[in-house]
């Protein structure tokens, strides 16, 4: 019985245990509750391996490059291709939101107000990349400075040459176990997403979404044009590869990605799954990768996009192409460096809400609104991120040659 288990695709059997814990989520109730320990020990095992896993990779795929100048090359272009893809999610939600109406005829009465995030400055952004101290920002997981002392890090193991050898060959062998961790914890996946589905099944997750069906129509519409035209075009029409296979090969992390709703949960899946079905070699997948699923919102921005619109149609606020201008540049900017944890998105709107005259008393009612039924929301937020992250990936991989087609064409995934 064990060896027929292993011998069925990972995704088949992660898809199998989200199928089986919406049933068993459905039928249970709020008892599901009672075995969500499952899953939180499958988010504590990738939490326990995230930072020493992008630390190490990281490092060791820049020492990988051999000079030091294709690491602007590829910088420049993978933050390209994550701006250019958030904006392209940004313009597919604002028209989706304009064409479906969802906030037409809405009201907030009886939505209980949440606390809000105050919205930081660009400036306290960049700052705040940049570690005061490195093993502090490795302890509480800062992803984007950890990021940032790893390139800094492996630029100068680059430049040192022969004397930076001994601990190259230390960080590349901290790599291959990091993964070898990775390839373990994911075997954990199925227990893992069959209780978390079955927790938010159980709790009235799904159902609720029920409420508010035309908001949920044009996110759930926007998502879907957004990964067949932005990562489906990419694909078919600019690296010249088939988007059926990337689809294929990109399953087993968007399965993570939808039971976690986090895409730092899910980046161990993520890279195995670049580098295992997608022929992403490693210096590409180990450092485009650890900054996607930091700085790459694309789910995140769609959506926060579409809820500007929700909230001006439902307060009766008029919009016009400035108004829609500032929320896209706007969204853009508060999508990059989200928190990769669940519901994250929800707090960041006061920005984009100030941008078309919502105060922040009226923004934080509308967090109260979308709040209960947010969860089921964000797990394919996630999914449109994770895919967005690996789209980047192969697109940088091929253009770098760092990207094996044969290995992306093989029939990886069954």
């Amino acid at each position: 019985m064990l060896k027929t288990w292993f011998e069925i695709t990972l995704w088949k059997r992660i898809l199998g245990a989200l199928v089986l814990g919406a049933v068993v989520g459905s039928i249970w109730g709020e008892g599901a509750g009672s075995i969500r320990w499952i899953g939180d020990v499958f988010i504590n095992l990738i939490r326990m391996i995230v930072v020493p896993l992008v630390f190490v990779t990281l490092v060791s795929g820049l020492i990988a490059m051999g000079d030091p100048k294709k690491l602007g090359s590829l910088g420049f272009k993978t933050l390209a291709l994550y701006i250019g893809t958030t904006a392209f999610a940004i313009v597919i939600g604002l028209t989706m939101a304009t064409i479906i109406e969802p906030g037409t005829g809405v009201s907030f009465a009886g939505a209980e107000p949440r606390e809000i995030q105050a919205a930081q400055s660009l400036q306290e952004r960049l700052i705040g990349i940049i570690p005061q101290n490195p093993v502090a920002a490795l302890a509480s997981g800062n992803m984007l400075s950890i990021i940032f002392f790893a390139i800094f890090f492996g630029a100068a193991l680059l430049m040192v040459g022969e004397k930076g050898k001994p601990i190259a060959s230390i960080i590349d062998a901290g790599s291959e176990v990091m993964l070898k961790m990775t390839h373990m914890v994911m075997e954990v996946a199925p227990f893992g997403v069959f209780a978390l589905i079955s927790f938010v099944v159980g709790n009235g997750g799904i159902s609720q979404l029920l409420n508010v069906l035309p908001l949920v129509g044009a996110f759930i519409a926007g998502c879907a044009l957004h990964l067949i035209i932005t990562h489906g075009g990419l694909m078919k029409f600019v690296l010249k590869l088939s988007p059926v296979k990337f689809f294929k090969g990109a399953v087993d992390a968007q399965m993570v990605a939808f039971s976690t709703s986090s895409s730092s949960a899910t980046l161990p899946v993520t890279m195995s799954v670049a580098e295992n079905n997608m022929g992403i070699k490693p210096p590409v997948a180990s450092s485009v990768l650890p900054l996607g699923s930091t700085i790459n919102m694309d789910g995140t921005a769609l959506y926060v996009g579409i809820v500007a619109v929700f909230a001006a149609q439902a307060l009766g606020i008029s919009l016009g192409l400035t108004e829609y201008a500032l929320i896209a540049l706007t969204t853009t900017l508060v999508s990059i460096g989200t928190a990769a944890v669940p519901s994250a998105s929800l707090f960041l709107l006061a920005a984009v809400m100030d941008v078309i005259g919502v105060d922040g008393a009226q923004t934080a009612i509308i967090v109260g609104f979308l709040f209960p039924f947010d969860r089921p929301l964000d797990m394919m937020r996630t999914v449109v991120n994770v895919t967005g992250d690996l789209s980047v990936s192969t697109a940088v991989a091929k253009w770098e040659g760092e990207f094996d087609e044969e290995a992306f064409n093989a029939d990886n995934v069954e």
